[in-house]
């Protein structure tokens, strides 16, 4: 008899764990958010040397737990329309996959949920978001303006990590590659 309890606490446990996950768009759809239908979309390997890495870390205020980061430029007739990245991260113990557009200037253009698997009352709303846009990288911070949500708060950290951490990987490694 305990035997057959524990079992339907465990399938309980692992069904209530995994009612918490949702994915809201797959890749082609997010890229089809970040740049439209019509867009080309070609993706950018960037490997940071450690000169490179040490400035990223400094000045987004995170810490690169990868050698390796992929933009996704979107293109229509050789203009550049913008650079996607998709992020994830783990918010307290399951993760959150964002897309993070930036315009053809590196500036924030758009952030997508593209899955969170912590409970939704976590999840920070679309309107957070859109208070960014726009917003210097120096601006990006809790102490300077940017407003936390109460019950989010580790969401909104996580989610502002990989804003900057893009930003910076954008600022540090592309737009100098492109001005040359």
């Amino acid at each position: 008899m305990k035997i057959l309890k524990l079992i339907l606490l465990s399938l309980l446990m692992l069904m209530a764990t995994s009612s918490f996950a949702t994915i809201y768009y797959s890749k082609n759809e997010a890229m089809e958010l970040a740049f439209g239908v019509d867009a080309v979309i070609e993706p950018l390997s960037i490997f940071p040397d450690e000169d490179q890495v040490v400035k990223i870390e400094q000045k987004a205020k995170i810490k690169l737990e990868s050698g390796l980061f992929t933009f996704y430029v979107g293109k229509n007739k050789d203009k550049i329309l913008g650079y996607a990245a998709i992020e994830t991260s783990t918010v307290r113990t399951k993760p959150e996959t964002l897309l993070i557009v930036l315009s053809p200037e590196g500036e924030l253009r758009s952030v997508y949920t593209l899955a969170f698997h912590e409970p939704s009352e976590y999840e920070p709303p679309q309107a957070w978001y859109e208070k960014l846009y726009k917003k210097s990288i120096d601006d990006m911070d809790f102490n300077k303006g940017v407003d936390g949500i109460t019950g989010a708060t580790l969401s909104t950290r996580t989610a502002l990590s990989s804003i900057r951490k893009v930003m910076m990987i954008y600022q540090i490694m592309v737009k100098n590659k492109d001005s040359k």
